[in-house]
């Protein structure tokens, strides 16, 4: 009996320690807020997940680098929080590399830009100036360049690099996972709603051709952001990529492009994203070496 009670107890003070450590653990993970954003621009009140990594609450003093996370076609700030397989990989990296993560809301179909055609599609200046301002405001973050960082999926890979070729004074990197980078070309539904933003393809083609990423080689040429952007070999976007890359090869344009099993998948985007955040990692390095 006496054998027994000591097991017993033995299991029961393994148990209680067992949960202080995930208790502890809990408590020092990063945690995610919601802010919400007044935008001028568009006359409305628009939403942000805020991914704050562990050390925040304890660093006083510290300013943080920031990653401004976009989603796809058809999604909201949420989706990067609940929507990729692993629900705790935002958190996660947030602690890793000690940086804020923020997931805005881009529309249901803005692609990113400011609309000539719709006041109530001006999200490249909410992205670059209005979201910018305000996380900066609400948060101790690294105020410059070398501590700003972008990426996206789909719709959001295009609005990454696109918003990283005409801001280049915003982002130290740039980065795009399946990244719809030819406009142009999109066919079906898609079309419907850049029309709204841009009027009918037939009579504006030269507008869809403008705001391509394809066609701003030019742009991420003459940007001193860096770039990588990859695509899933089964991703019906994976020729646009493909020619991204080969025209960025011609004109000797620095830059990383990754092609790996997968297709257009939330399963492929949450692979993705550790590779994006290693990508800038190693961009701060090489910035603070200089």
């Amino acid at each position: 009996m006496a054998l027994k009670f000591t097991i017993r107890m033995s299991a029961v003070r393994y148990l209680f320690l067992f949960f202080i450590f995930l208790n502890f653990h809990a408590v020092q993970a990063a945690h995610v807020d919601t802010l919400e954003i007044n935008s001028s621009a568009m006359n409305t009140r628009l939403h942000a997940g805020i991914v704050v990594p562990d050390s925040y609450k304890k660093q006083k003093k510290t300013t943080y680098p920031v990653l401004y996370l976009l989603h796809g076609y058809s999604g909201n700030f949420r989706d990067w929080l609940t929507k990729v397989p692993d629900k705790t990989v935002l958190t996660s990296l947030a602690d890793q590399y000690q940086m804020i993560i923020v997931t805005p809301d881009g529309g249901f179909g803005s692609w990113y830009l400011d609309s000539p055609l719709d006041k109530a599609s001006q999200y490249e200046t909410f992205i670059t100036k209005e979201l910018v301002q305000e996380v900066q405001t609400k948060y101790r973050t690294i105020t410059t360049r070398e501590g700003r960082f972008i990426s996206g999926l789909s719709m959001g890979g295009h609005g990454a690099l696109y918003l990283s070729a005409r801001h280049p004074d915003l982002y130290l990197a740039a980065a795009s996972m399946s990244g719809a980078l030819d406009i142009a070309s999109i066919q079906g539904d898609l079309v419907k709603s850049m029309e709204t933003l841009l009027g009918q393809k037939a009579q504006n083609y030269e507008k869809f051709a403008q705001n391509s990423v394809v066609n701003m080689v030019p742009q991420l040429k003459a940007s001193p952001v860096k770039i990588l952007f990859d695509c899933g070999v089964d991703d019906f976007l994976i020729e646009s990529n493909r020619e991204l890359h080969r025209r960025l090869v011609v004109e000797k344009v620095p830059h990383e492009y990754i092609e790996r099993p997968g297709a257009h998948t939330w399963p492929y985007w949450g692979n993705a994203l550790p590779y994006h955040l290693l990508f800038f990692q190693k961009a701060r390095q090489e910035a603070a070496s200089k």
